[in-house]
């Protein structure tokens, strides 16, 4: 078995032990990127002299008997809409596409601060607007499942990396199902934290709560490696959680016999490809095998994509509404649409959809005091083709913007709850398919125990594509 294809937490612990460098662990991964990169498209950048030197200086300290993280000597990349030093800051962006930063954001400061070796960028589409990696300045991310597939988005760089063992882990954002969506699309494990858990700075917004960010991974396990070095208070983000990362790094082992669990196949109601379908209904009979107590319940969502569709649009008129004004011209139609869409709404319309978000919150979480967990679809389609901007309809059922067919994330999403993509089974045409796990406010750590549980019973998460 090739380095590359052990789990973050094998390779942390052979580091630890001093069985493999850091150096060794990095140039493993780096010829996986020369290798599968140039088909996939998943990195955009890269300093592999930079990532080295930081390998040489991990191996020194560890040589000299320092006491380190067990991420220390991990190679990880980093989303293209995060501030890294030296490094390009695009957004996706040809308004961006010369612009290199001169300083750290907060969560890889902290991950340099782990030791974690920053190697490059990952792609993402333009201002991470849309679950579908593409962008005029670096193209588009493919499916390692399936090259002429999407790899999901925003995230999707990421993640594509990630499932062709490129990369141990990576980070992500998620605000309409950019950690769950591209963590579906490619049989992974994308955990979308309750706000606060993973501090953002630096941010246009510190009170807009339905960015996140979080990690996503071949398993749970190592999804709740990477989370112990992102999370944890900083007085920069105010809304900032303060509790102990530490809980991250806690055996993932748990008992889920007689754990009662809701689903709901269709979210509501939504439209669903008849596969997505057919796989999630398979996919249940695991949980039943787990001895958990599964019910057909469903949250009340009547608000939700309404009040998603107001505070999407105001938060993408209040970040990007600068550049729409000076460079309008060289946006993709999409973030047009959204940023016209944000600037011209009415302070009662911004003020009804935040009462209505209010009142999502407060329904989810009333219905998840009789539940420990809400499970259903991650997305309500297969990957679709990679020239396809955006699925425009759902079994017959037209979609009228490039977000309408992801309310099955976005619903979620507005409940502030956390939630995960975990792999659950394949389409007939081999193109994975997840399970969205809902879990109560700020219950990350249960996820991630009922992720590992599915994970150890499936074992889905094993099957590599086969370019990998």
């Amino acid at each position: 078995m090739s380095l590359t294809h052990l789990s973050a937490r094998q390779q942390s612990q052979l580091l630890q032990e001093r069985q493999l460098s850091a150096r060794e662990c990095l140039e493993a991964h780096l010829r996986q990127i020369e290798r599968l990169n140039p088909k996939i498209n998943a990195l955009i950048y890269l300093d592999a002299e930079g990532a080295q030197q930081q390998a040489l200086a991990i191996d020194e300290r560890r040589a000299s008997g320092e006491l380190l993280s067990p991420l220390a000597g991990l190679p990880i990349a980093i989303k293209d809409m995060e501030r890294v030093i030296g490094m390009p800051q695009t957004f996706g962006s040809p308004i961006f596409k010369d612009n290199i930063t001169d300083s750290d954001s907060l969560m890889v400061e902290r991950l340099r601060q782990h030791g974690c070796l920053i190697l490059g960028k990952t792609n993402v589409p333009e201002f991470s607007m849309g679950s579908h990696t593409f962008n005029t300045v670096f193209g588009a991310t493919r499916n390692p499942y399936d090259l002429s597939k999407s790899a999901g988005g925003s995230t999707g760089g990421g993640a594509a990396a990630v499932r062709a063992h490129m990369l141990p882990f990576c980070d992500g954002s998620d605000l309409g199902g950019s950690l769950r969506n591209p963590g579906n699309f490619n049989n992974l494990i994308g955990l979308r934290p309750s706000p606060g858990r993973v501090p953002i700075w630096p941010a246009g917004s510190h009170w807009n709560p339905l960015g996140v960010y979080g990690p996503i991974a071949r398993s749970a396990e190592d999804c709740a490696l990477l989370l112990y070095a992102q999370s944890g208070g900083d007085a920069r983000n105010p809304i900032s959680l303060w509790e102990d990362p530490r809980v991250f790094l806690a055996n993932l082992s748990r008992d889920f016999k007689g754990v009662k669990v809701a689903y709901s196949l269709d979210m509501g109601g939504l439209p669903m490809q008849a596969e997505v379908k057919r796989v999630l209904a398979q996919g249940l009979h695991y949980l039943q095998d787990l001895g958990v107590e599964l019910l057909e319940d469903c949250p009340d969502f009547s608000e939700a994509d309404a009040a998603f569709a107001v505070l999407r649009a105001f938060f993408a008129a209040q970040t990007w509404g600068p550049s729409y004004r000076k460079h309008r011209d060289k946006m993709k139609d999409t973030a047009i649409w959204n940023i016209e869409k944000g600037l011209a709404l009415s302070a009662q319309e911004v003020s009804d959809a935040l009462l209505a978000q209010s009142r999502v919150y407060e329904r989810m979480r009333v219905f998840m005091q009789d539940y420990a967990f809400f499970v259903g679809p991650v997305n309500q389609v297969l990957p679709f083709d990679i020239d396809t901007p955006y699925p425009r309809d759902i079994e017959g059922v037209p979609m009228h913007d490039y977000v309408e067919w992801m309310q099955s994330a976005s619903r979620i999403t507005t409940s502030l709850h956390p939630a995960l993509s975990c792999p659950i089974g394949f389409s007939q045409t081999g193109l994975p398919v997840g399970l969205q796990i809902v879990g109560r406010y700020r219950d990350e750590l249960g996820l991630l125990q009922f992720a590992h549980a599915i994970e150890q019973l499936t074992q889905l998460a094993q099957r590599r594509p086969e370019l990998a």
